[in-house]
């Protein structure tokens, strides 16, 4: 077996075997491959496709590639959640406080974020001393003693998916959905879950853009799964706004405490409780969706969740007095407000203009060896279908020592998020049915 001869065979559209697959996928992580033949069968994936039984025959491939978790001894049913991404996306630091004090055993391994905002574990890693870095008997044993842990991805798991991506970073080859569900379920799958709900998001914010190319992931990732003998649930929701009301390290964790403290914007109590009942389902921990809505209700207002996540921030190293004093967050004591200059209702509010203005100001990275400013980012006053009265704030700024030209780029961009009218209109339908 040759790679030139099966990049020919699917440039010509014909389908691969398991044995195929295996073949390019193990070669490639060994180094028998070279990264322009991998490039080139990429591509022509790209123009092809893969059927659905190719495509859980590389999502097998990735999982085989590397280290298989198993807290089988711990729990039959262990919790995990992915979203496709998005601005403001805080959902994970919420929801797996609130599984845990329920009795759910949640191991979460999340990535730091490229691009405009940085990912959950940045988020993390905002809170002072917050140790992301778990070895995998620390994870198994906090998730054992305390139901929950977050730790960034170990390098021992899909290490094929993970040469891969990074290949396809570099060669547009990002966007194929067949290469999307691969990476995301092999993930999900090593990593030992029982219970997967993935978040598929889409939108002015999202790396999808239409909510019929979102449902046909979901459903591409449903089916892989199951020719795998797992079950994934999936909720559709969009981003064309910013989730909740901050975008930015140190501000989406206080946005995370106030939540938890019960003080919460709509939107991210919706999608939160929608990925929790979904969960509590699977995980035999409530009957019904009445009893699950009550339990996640009661969790937040009898401050279970709030405490479990002081004591996730303890089990890690970090400061758990952040949850009474902000100011341990360092934020800039002055940010640039943003004011309306005329009456109105918020007819939009882009989240992709949004996450622009947030990186400008230190929020997001280009490479992973970047640094990002945990205490940049926008605070929302004002979202889609509210009233605004002129020179009312729309939006702040925070920053540290950045540049003039960034600051005058960083405001554009929020300028141009926010469109003002005369007429009211109904926020932007968050979750797809």
């Amino acid at each position: 077996m040759r790679a030139v001869d099966l990049i020919q065979k699917k440039k010509d559209g014909l389908e691969h075997t398991k044995e195929e697959i295996d073949f390019l996928i193990e070669n490639y992580t060994k180094g028998n491959i070279e990264d322009y033949q991998m490039s080139a069968w990429l591509m022509a994936v790209c123009f092809q496709g893969l059927s659905d039984r190719e495509t859980a025959y590389l999502t097998q491939s990735f999982i085989d590639s590397g280290e298989i978790l198993d807290f089988s001894d711990i729990s039959p049913y262990i919790a995990d959640k992915h979203s496709t991404g998005g601005v403001g996306d805080k959902v994970t630091l919420v929801l797996i406080p609130i599984l845990a004090s329920l009795g759910v055993y949640t191991a979460k391994l999340s990535g730091r974020g490229l691009g405009f905002t940085g990912g959950t574990i940045d988020k993390f890693e905002a809170i002072p001393n917050f140790k992301c870095e778990l070895s995998i008997e620390e994870f198994r044993k906090q998730i054992k003693d305390i139901k929950v842990a977050i730790s960034s991805q170990s390098p021992n798991l899909t290490p094929a998916d993970g040469r891969i991506y990074a290949l396809r970073d570099v060669t547009a080859t990002v966007d194929n959905k067949s290469l999307i569900c691969a990476s995301v379920v092999s993930k999900k799958i090593a990593s030992g879950a029982t219970s997967i709900v993935l978040d598929v998001k889409y939108g002015s914010g999202a790396f999808i853009k239409t909510v019929e190319e979102a449902r046909e992931l979901g459903e591409l990732m449903k089916k892989t799964a199951k020719l795998l003998n797992h079950d994934i649930d999936i909720v559709i929701s969009s981003m064309e706004q910013p989730l909740g009301q901050n975008v930015g390290n140190a501000l989406e964790v206080i946005e995370a405490i106030e939540f938890l403290k019960g003080n919460y914007k709509q939107d991210l109590y919706d999608i939160t409780l929608a990925l929790a009942v979904k969960t509590l389902l699977n995980c035999k921990i409530a009957q019904n969706e009445t009893q699950a809505r009550e339990m996640f209700d009661n969790s937040i207002k009898n401050s279970f969740a709030l405490d479990k996540f002081r004591e996730l921030i303890k089990a890690q190293k970090g400061n758990p007095k952040v949850i009474e004093d902000y100011g341990l967050f360092n934020l800039p004591k002055k940010p640039l407000e943003l004011k309306a200059d005329k009456q109105g209702f918020v007819s939009k509010l882009d989240a992709i203009e949004v996450a622009k203005c947030a990186k400008l100001l230190g929020a997001g990275r280009d490479k992973k060896t970047d640094k990002i400013d945990y205490c940049a980012g926008v605070s929302l006053n004002k979202k889609a279908g509210d009233y605004v009265d002129k020179g009312e704030t729309l939006a702040s700024l925070y920053f540290n020592d950045i540049s003039s030209v960034k600051i005058e780029e960083a405001l554009k961009h929020i300028n141009c998020a926010y469109q003002i009218s005369d007429k009211e209109i109904a926020p932007p339908l968050l979750i797809v049915r």
